[in-house]
């Protein structure tokens, strides 16, 4: 096999985070629209990740977000995201580097995309993928089942676990 001296998975994996950092974007500069609204998972240990003991604690390795009604102060770099949301009625400040975040998905329209993560983000030893997953992929999302939606957070953020729209 030939070596790829171009590198199309960094350039491929560094155009799709491009493209979660646009809609972070636009969703810091004018809101989320219509029904849209974010899951992001990211490895809670990842350099650069910014947690707060508590939540750390309670989740160890990956932890879930989903800005959809209840986040503030949504701010944008080049590198990475910072939010404001909260957890059983306590606010607190996220700081998420893009290099952490293993998937994104926008249920209101069925788009997702999965990362490998870098620089020191990568997952915990033990977890052992069913099968070899390209460095970034664009996920085919399930069919809409009323059954696997989401139940609508009441209080603060939520967070939950994406296996449930992981292909098997």
């Amino acid at each position: 096999m030939a070596t790829d001296h171009i590198r199309y998975d960094v350039l491929a994996r560094d155009a799709l985070r491009g493209v979660l950092r646009r809609v972070l974007t636009d969703a810091a500069e004018h809101g989320l629209p219509g029904d849209h609204h974010f899951f992001i998972t990211f490895v809670s240990t990842a350099d650069g990740v910014k947690l707060s003991p508590r939540l750390l604690a309670q989740y160890p390795e990956e932890m879930t977000v989903i800005l959809q009604h209840q986040f503030w102060d949504l701010v944008v770099t080049e590198e990475r995201f910072e939010v404001g949301l909260s957890f059983g009625g306590i606010p607190e400040r996220l700081v998420v580097p893009f290099s952490s975040i293993k998937s994104f998905f926008d249920p209101s329209v069925q788009f997702g995309l999965q990362f490998e993560t870098t620089d020191g983000a990568a997952a915990p030893a033990d977890e052992k993928p069913a099968a070899p997953v390209p460095a970034t992929s664009a996920v085919a999302a399930p069919a809409k089942d009323p059954e696997d939606e989401p139940a609508k957070p009441s209080e603060g953020a939520e967070v939950v676990r994406l296996d449930r729209f992981r292909k098997k």
